[in-house]
């Protein structure tokens, strides 16, 4: 469970980074932008694969014994979750709409994860995604003005659902294979 907890750890903090603005802007210069996001991105991946590792290797501590039938809204919540994840990505209305599409995926991701898993590391791991994603947020908010970008084509809303309804059944069918855990 250390290399859950760690990664973890290391992942947030890394995320919750650019809050500060003054060291980000700092390391930035002291690096270079190019260096800077380099760094970023190897460290996230790298804490993220701890997290898959702790997360795998971790014991099954049970906590609590969460009911089947929350099996159906966690499948439920996936899709808005799956769909606002692809509209961080793709110029669409619906961020025009919606300020932190990326946080709300997560945010309903991670409740829909607590829902369905009783277990210690699973409280730990999407209870840290969820606070993360409360956290971020409230940060983004104090730090910057919401710009609304300009209104898209409904071609391109479209285009996210259809996207994100294909990553939703993606991750559905390979849930096993990606995660070890079988969903249907």
């Amino acid at each position: 469970m250390a290399l859950l907890v760690l990664g973890l750890f290391i992942f947030i903090t890394i995320h919750l980074f650019p809050a500060f603005q003054s060291r980000r802007a700092a390391l930035i210069e002291r690096l270079g932008e190019l260096k800077y996001k380099g760094l970023f991105s190897l460290v996230s991946l790298a804490s993220f694969s701890l997290i898959l590792i702790g997360k795998a290797n971790a014991p099954f501590v049970e906590v609590w014994q969460p009911p089947q039938m929350l099996a159906v809204v966690t499948k439920l919540l996936m899709l808005p979750a799956m769909i606002l994840l692809v509209a961080a990505y793709f110029p669409s209305n619906f961020k025009r709409k919606i300020r932190h599409p990326m946080l709300i995926a997560v945010k309903v991701w991670a409740i829909g994860h607590l829902l369905i898993n009783g277990d210690l590391a699973s409280i730990i791991l999407f209870g840290s995604f969820l606070a993360f994603a409360v956290l971020a947020m409230i940060s983004a908010n104090k730090r910057m003005e919401w710009n609304k970008p300009k209104e898209q084509s409904v071609l391109m809303d479209i285009l996210v659902i259809l996207i994100g309804g294909a990553v939703y059944a993606g991750v559905g069918v390979y849930h096993f294979q990606l995660f070890g855990v079988p969903i249907m």
